[in-house]
């Protein structure tokens, strides 16, 4: 097995093993969400960053609430996985000199961190249901809901006018 699976024998382990994941990266989330409201022009791409940060956080209790409800104590592991496609990002917005192009970049990064966690997310949910714990899959779907709808709002942005001034 590999160096991050050494332990998990069971779809319960795995699910544990999830939450751990998601854990560390929602809390590196809430540390970039900052940057990122500080790089962004536009008026309300900032507000739905500041909206997405406040989420974040509450997604991070939800988080813990499932943990104690499967009766683990709440803990992180590393997840390369967010670390880089946070570094990316990053790094992309640190080159960029126009603002409307920045801003038609933070939003392709926040996608990327969607993205991201709605796969976490839907694996979670289903891994819950097929362990009979439903209370938690309630819980973590309503994660999945949001991180649904956030990535939703940051197409509509990005079509209906961050993209469009990029161009320009």
């Amino acid at each position: 097995m590999g160096l991050f699976s050494k332990d998990i024998k069971s779809l319960d382990d795995l699910f544990v093993h999830g939450l751990r994941d998601i854990y560390y990266a929602e809390k590196q989330i809430t540390q970039a969400l900052p940057k990122m409201i500080s790089k962004a022009s536009d008026p309300e791409l900032k507000r739905g960053f500041e909206t997405h940060l406040r989420e974040t956080e509450g997604h991070v209790e939800r988080l813990e609430k499932v943990f104690q409800m499967h009766g683990v104590t709440p803990s992180q592991i590393d997840c390369p996985a967010i670390d880089g496609i946070l570094e990316e990002g990053d790094e992309i917005s640190s080159d960029i000199g126009d603002t409307d192009v920045m801003d038609a970049a933070l939003i392709a990064a926040a996608q990327a961190v969607e993205h991201y966690e709605i796969t976490r997310y839907g694996s979670l949910v289903a891994w819950a249901k097929q362990l009979g714990r439903g209370d938690c899959a309630a819980v973590l779907q309503q994660t999945l809901d949001e991180e649904k709808a956030t990535d939703r709002k940051l197409t509509a942005a990005a079509e209906s006018k961050i993209n469009l001034r990029a161009v320009s």
